[in-house]
């Protein structure tokens, strides 16, 4: 039996606009980690994102979900584990940084106990540890996914756009707490807002698929989430301003938020839109800085030590 691995999750997008707890994107920033069976104890390293912030216990995610599969396919009780990260992916900001680690903990269990389950499968284990899977099934699918409950499990829908995207993250220093964002939204909603985004979630994917991105303005609009977390992210409408001023098709909030992040064609100048967010988060009094992305459509992989 190997007794190492290493694990490369891609960031993901969950939301993507209307899709609220449904739709979810992977994207070309990555975090690695090393997993090592020991003799004894739990030992962590860092470096990255969440460096002095994130210690080895049984409640760090990604030991939390090695053991959670670990301890269910095998009779071979290791007591010790280590894992190394290198994180590129900043915490607490809307780009499934959590999710990354679920999913590498049941990637590297699910590698080191013989590869016995699929995909589909990792997404079912991802969701129990997540509470939801818009943002661990692109992690582990790769390109958008559709994903929704039936029976009881988890199940997501993978596809890959008719042409490419740009896709420009512009992250504020300031993080924003899933459970606040969460805390922010009604219980209810009208009959006229839920119409609203059904119809902007089908025309969004419709228009992923056919190509037709001159339908992105609008299918980007969402009624259920991003009007009650704006408050909560300052600059947001500026920056969302800014982004489609300079020559993006619209920008949404990154699953929780707070990084906003915008749709562009392939040959935009993303730089420029980059550029013009940034400055709108800085202008609300808010310093940021901006990535220029690509969809992952490979999702987690594992490399063989």
């Amino acid at each position: 039996m190997k007794k190492s691995v290493r694990v490369i999750v891609p960031a993901t997008s969950a939301n993507c606009g209307p899709g609220f707890d449904v739709l979810g994107a992977a994207c070309n920033l990555y975090n690695e980690f090393t997993y090592e069976l020991t003799e004894r104890g739990f030992e962590l390293e860092v470096t990255g994102e969440g460096s002095g912030r994130l210690h080895a216990s049984g409640k760090n995610l990604a030991f939390l979900a090695f053991f959670r599969l670990w301890n269910e396919l095998t009779d071979r009780r290791y007591t010790g584990l280590k894992v190394t990260m290198h994180n590129r992916i900043p915490l607490s900001r809307g780009l499934g940084s959590s999710s990354t680690a679920i999913v590498a903990g049941l990637m590297a269990a699910n590698y080191l106990t013989g590869s016995t389950l699929t995909r589909q499968q990792l997404v079912d284990y991802a969701t129990e540890i997540e509470g939801h899977p818009d943002n661990v099934a692109p992690a582990l699918l790769g390109g958008f996914t559709v994903s929704y409950m039936a029976h009881g499990k988890a199940a997501s829908l993978r596809f890959v756009p008719k042409k490419p995207l740009s896709f420009i993250a512009a992250v504020p220093a300031e993080p924003l707490s899933t459970a606040r964002a969460r805390q922010a939204i009604p219980e209810t909603v009208s009959h006229k807002d839920a119409v609203f985004n059904a119809g902007r979630s089908a025309l969004l994917v419709s228009a992923l698929l056919t190509g037709e991105y001159k339908f992105l303005p609008d299918a980007l609009e969402d009624r259920l989430h991003q009007p009650y977390r704006m408050p909560l992210i300052n600059g947001t409408q500026a920056v969302f301003k800014a982004a489609k001023n300079a020559g993006a098709y619209g920008a949404i909030i990154s699953g929780a938020g707070s990084t906003l992040m915008a749709y562009a064609a392939a040959d935009a100048d993303s730089e420029a839109i980059g550029r013009a967010m940034q400055q709108a988060f800085e202008k609300a009094g808010q310093q940021a800085v901006y990535h220029v992305l690509k969809l992952d459509e490979e999702g987690a992989r594992v490399i063989d030590n």
